[in-house]
Formats: C-alpha cells, structure tokens, sequence
C-alpha cells in the first residue's frame, strides 16, 4: 500500500506541474519537488526504473542550480542514491562533478568527501590503484582538518584495497591506523569492522593467535556496547570458524558455525551469510569425515549463492563438492565441478580463485597434473609479480600524493613568504611615512617656534625703537625744561625787575612801557600753557610702549594717505599681562589692514578700536571705502596673512564689506590662557 501511496503522491504532483506550465517555479517549491524526487528516489518498495529517474529529476534540477553549500549537499544525496541503487557509472559521474565544483569554491571538507566518493567506485570497479590514489588524497584533506570519523573511513577502505591486491602487511598498517583514530570516537561500529579487518589480515598471514584475539574483541563489542547493525555477530562467529578451519580445529569450527545459523531469519535477511555459513558448516564436517548431511549442504549452499549470482561463492562451493567427490571416489562428478570452478573463474579473470581451481583439478585428474601444475606455478608467478607490483604502485602513489602535498605546502609557505614580505613593505612604507609626517610636524613646529622667536625679536626691536624714540622725548623734555627756566623765566625775572623800577615813575611813558610788559607777561603765560598741554597730552598717549608702537604706525598713515583717522583704545587693559606673540600679530593685522584700506579703498575715514570684553581682545578697523563683494572676492596674499596671523592666535577673524558701503575687519584674540 505504501508503494501505492507514493506513486498517486507523485503522479498528483506531475498533474499539478501540468497545469501550471506557464507559471514559475517558486525557490521554496523547487525545494519542496528536489526534496520530494530525492525521498522516493531512497524508496526500496519503489521499482528500480522508477527511482533512477526520480534521482535523474533530482539531478537535473541540482546541476543547474547556484553552486552552493546547500546544492553540493544535495548532490551528495544523488550519488548516494545511485551507489544504493548499484548504479556505479553514474555515481561515479555525479562524484567528479562534485569533485570540480567543491574545488571551484575550496571546499575542503566536500573535496575530500568526493575523493573517497571516487575511491570507493574504484574500489567497487577492481581498479585498486586509482582507489588507493583517491582514498589517500582524501586521506591528507581529513589529516589536515583533523576529521577523525571520515579519516578512520578512509583507512578501512585503504586497508580493503590493500587486502585486495594481498598486501596484507600494508593493509594491517592502515587497519592499525584506523583503530588508533577511532580510540578518541566512540564509533563502536567502526571500531568492530577494523577488529574483524585485522582479524581476517592476520588470518591470511597466518598469524592465527592475533586473529582469534581481534575477532574476540570484535565479538566482545558487539556485547558490551549492544550494536545493533544486523547479524554483525553471525559475521563475527563465521570469521572465529575460519581460523579454526585454518587450523584444522573443524570441531571448534563446527561450533562457532553452527552457533551462528541458529537465527532461522537469516535465510530470509542475509542469504549470502547463510550460504557461506552452511559451506563452512559442510566442509568442517567434510574434513571430519562426517558425511551426515553431506552433499546435501554443499548443494543447498551453491543453490543460494546461484540464485544470489555470487560468482566467488560458486567457485569455491564448487571446488570443495569437488573435494568431497574425490574423497567419496567420484571422479567424474569431482572433476566436472572444478572443471566448471575453473572455467567460471577465468571467466571473471580472478587468478587467486584460478589457482585454487588447478590445484584441486591436478589432484582430481593425476594424468594431467602436470600440465595443470606448470601452468599453476606460471600465474602463481604471474600474480606474485602482479601482487609486488601492485604494493610498489601503491607506495609510488604514497610517495606521489605526498610530494603533490609537498608541493602544495611549499607554494601556500611560498605564498605566505610573499604576503609576509609584501606586509613588511607595507608596513615599513607606512613608518616611513609616519617619520616622515613627524618629521615634517617637528619641522613645523620648529619654523613655529622660529617665527614666534622672529616675532618677540621684531616686537623688542620695535620696543627699543619706542625707547629710543622715549629717551630722545625725554631729552627734549629736559631741554623745553631748560628753555623755561633759561627763557621763559627769564623774562620773567627781566619783566618783573622792570616793572618794579616803573612802579617808581608815573609819566606818560612809564604807563606805556608797563603796558608793554603786562602784555609781554601776558603772552609768557600763554607759552607755559601751551607747553603744560602739550606735555601732558604726551603723559597719557605715552603711558604704553605698545600704544606707542600703534600710535607710529597710525602717524605713518596719516603721512601716506589723506583718510582721518581715529583711534579709540580701552585704557584698562594691562599690555604688560598680554603674551608678545598677540601683540606682534595684532600689530602686523592693523599694519595689513591700513596697507589694503591705502591700495584698494579709497576711503576717507578710518576708525580703529582695541576693546578688551571678557576674556577677548577685540580689534576692529573700519573703513568708509569703496568695499568689495566678500563671496566673489579671491584670497590675497594680504588676506592670507591676517588669516594666518589669527589662527596662530587661535583668534576668529571676520570681514564684512558691501560695493560702496566700506568694510569692517573684526579679530577677537582670546585671553583665558594667557591672562586671568
């Protein structure tokens, strides 16, 4: 009813898809249809033909598809559909295709996964060496990423090849290297088919303690972790009868046979374990020369195993019928069945099962032993040569995969040697670049600090000139002082003698000359005035060296331009307590200032303001000229300077000016960190 379910389930989804032709799939639909072929396509109650194609559907979808994570995921799914299916061609197909596409992206993970994908085809096609060269380059991909499950897979598998070709020294070296992976899993499951592996290597090197040792332990696992992978302890049993049939222990043999059949299922669920199982049961008891239930199991076995088409089976059932017809004295039906043994194993070129057939056909057929015997030792020679061959190929393609690893190493270390060096340009490039921004910054600031030199310079050369120009005021103070008391009183003294001899006279002429000198007094006392105003107007203009300083400038402008100016200065500021350097660079302002107002202006009238508010010096010059548009106006070097002059200053500097309106140049020099 289940297969039922599923073809109406699909049939409805291809009616589905029918009506809608036009339309576009959706991503979650085409999602849902992938996920829906790939399930029916890993259905076993759905006939072959039909889940090979629902797997095709899948693919066909997949291959065309964004080259993701996620579709080389579902990829993998295919291939495993067709290696379930026993559809190697294409699982090897879809594998390579997987191979190319995880390389494209470097996926390392999936690369290796496609080449033990690849080996395992190989391995399942009897072409050993390209799978011992896959499963090793899957080997170095799982090293690397330290992925022990998918690594200690892949040392089963090399060692099964290895066991193929009869390098059983080689195959027990990787099987050693697989358990000592799975020690740090607990994949119990793996751990019991190495056991049985090294079981069956030591069998055939004939080291038969070891193998009942690795079969015990592999029986023991089946016990104490209760695994539940079907008949694994039948198989177990079977294996442990083996080396006591090798041992010519048939009664043991007899035993652990016999324990094994007990489960009646497995005719049914493992028809080819039941079969080797009751030709081993058949030979213990042949070779015990217990002849109960013989032929009958040999028969019942070789009919199994024609019905299963297993060719190596058959062989072999048929050359120990061939034994026990000899030994009955039959020798026709013993000849005929090694015969067929041995006609049956040329035909599927396996020379190990060709030798055992010529060996049982020279002691069945003695007249023609010899012929039989030479062309024995002719492919026992052949297949030793075949067998060292095949252990050379397989250490060329170690050696090989690990120089293509070398390889690889030395251009990923070649690789990082570039980017190192190319890192180590990168950062010196960026330390020169470092030291010379520093240097360039020192440099800067040395030129700073030249410049502020350069100005306390200037301002004390100005300031030696304003004493100079004091000392020489000074010295015509003392010589007005001079005059005065040399002159002016003089005259006094002179005026005052007279005056008191005219007292004594009252003529005419005597009024007349009193008159005289009263005038004469008269104008004395207008010179004393005149000189007291002129001396103290210079007292309070000259009470500063700086205001001095800006005054000789001022009076330098009036020299040169016929504009009045008027200069109005806060007389509460302390000029001592300001740094020089904003001193000298609100001079050199005002200086710029007046020499743009003299070259472009054409004004009239200047007015000049130092105003200390708060914590600013506040200087402002303005003008009743021309003006100009301020947004159209370019940046001269005139302009430049004063910009310059106040960002030195950390003060803002702001001009406003209109055609035909005049301008107005604003510097506000902040005093908080200079003076409190």
């Amino acid at each position: 009813m289940k297969k039922y379910y599923l073809l109406f389930f699909v049939i409805g989804l291809l009616l589905l898809g029918c009506s809608k032709k036009k339309e576009k799939f959706s991503e979650k639909s085409i999602s849902d249809t992938l996920a829906t072929y790939l399930t029916l396509a890993n259905e076993d109650t759905i006939p072959y033909e039909d889940r090979l194609s629902y797997n095709k559907k899948a693919f066909a979808i997949l291959i065309n598809g964004e080259n993701d994570s996620l579709n080389r995921v579902n990829l993998f799914k295919v291939a495993n559909r067709y290696y379930n299916m026993n559809n190697m061609e294409e699982y090897r197909k879809v594998s390579t295709i997987l191979l190319e596409k995880s390389k494209s992206q470097n996926d390392t993970l999936s690369i290796g996964k496609a080449y033990y994908y690849l080996g395992d085809y190989y391995t399942n096609t009897s072409r050993k060496d390209s799978a011992y060269s896959y499963l090793t380059k899957a080997e170095k991909i799982y090293l690397k990423l330290n992925d022990k499950d998918n690594l200690a897979t892949v040392y089963i598998n090399i060692a099964t090849v290895q066991g193929y070709e009869n390098d059983f020294l080689g195959s027990e070296l990787s099987a050693i290297k697989a358990l000592n992976v799975l020690r740090d899993t607990q994949d119990k499951n793996k751990t019991y088919e190495v056991y049985n592996l090294l079981g069956i290597i030591s069998n055939e090197l004939k080291d038969y303690e070891k193998a009942h040792e690795y079969h015990t332990k592999a029986l023991n696992l089946i016990d104490e972790y209760n695994l539940q992978t079907p008949y694994q302890r039948a198989s177990s049993l079977n294996n442990i009868g083996n080396v006591y049939q090798r041992q010519n222990k048939y009664s043991l043999a007899i035993d652990k046979f016999k324990a094994a059949l007990r489960d009646k299922n497995m005719i049914k669920e493992k028809p080819n374990l039941y079969a080797v199982l009751l030709d081993n049961l058949a030979y213990s008891k042949f070779k015990l020369s217990d002849y109960s239930e013989l032929p009958g199991l040999f028969y019942k076995s070789l009919k199994i195993k024609d019905s299963l088409n297993s060719y190596i089976g058959i062989i072999y059932s048929k050359i120990h019928l061939s034994e026990f017809y000899a030994e009955t004295k039959d020798t026709i039906q013993a000849q005929r069945f090694v015969k067929e043994a041995l006609l049956l194993s040329r035909k599927r070129k396996d020379q190990r099962a060709v030798l055992a057939s010529l060996k049982q056909l020279g002691a069945v057929d003695p007249k023609k032993a010899s012929v039989y015997s030479e062309e024995y030792i002719k492919i026992n020679d052949s297949l030793q040569n075949a067998e060292r061959k095949a252990r050379d190929k397989f250490a060329r393609i170690q050696f090989e995969t690990d120089e293509i690893i070398q390889q690889k190493d030395k251009l990923a270390e070649q690789n990082r040697n570039i980017l190192f060096f190319f890192g180590l340009v990168v950062m010196i490039g960026i330390l020169l670049f470092v030291i010379k921004n520093q240097r360039s910054k020192t440099k800067e600031l040395m030129l700073k600090q030249a410049q502020q030199k350069a100005n306390e310079d200037i301002y004390n050369l100005m300031l030696y000139q304003q004493n100079k120009i004091e000392e020489g005021r000074t010295n015509e103070k003392i010589r007005i002082a001079q005059e005065l008391h040399d002159g002016i009183l003089g005259r006094l003294f002179g005026a005052r003698l007279n005056l008191d001899s005219l007292n004594k006279r009252q003529d005419e002429e005597a009024i007349v000359s009193r008159n005289n000198y009263l005038v004469e007094l008269k104008n004395i006392e207008q010179d004393i005035r005149e000189i007291s105003h002129d001396l103290n107007r210079e007292k309070h203009a000259l009470n500063n060296n700086f205001i001095g300083i800006v005054n000789n400038l001022i009076e330098q402008q009036e020299t040169v331009s016929q504009a009045k100016v008027s200069f109005v200065v806060d007389m509460e500021i302390e000029w001592e307590k300001i740094e020089n350097y904003i001193k000298i660079n609100l001079y050199r302002i005002l200086q710029e200032a007046l020499l743009n107002i003299n070259k472009y202006a054409q004004a009239e009238n200047i007015r000049i303001e130092i105003i200390k508010q708060e914590k600013t010096l506040r200087l402002t010059v303005t003008d009743d000229g021309v003006g100009f548009s301020v947004s159209k106006k370019s940046k001269g070097i005139g302009l430049q300077n004063m910009l310059s002059r106040a960002k030195a200053c950390e003060a803002t500097f702001d001009i406003k000016s209109k055609i035909g309106k005049g301008t107005t140049i604003t510097v506000a020099f902040p005093l908080e960190t200079n003076q409190k």
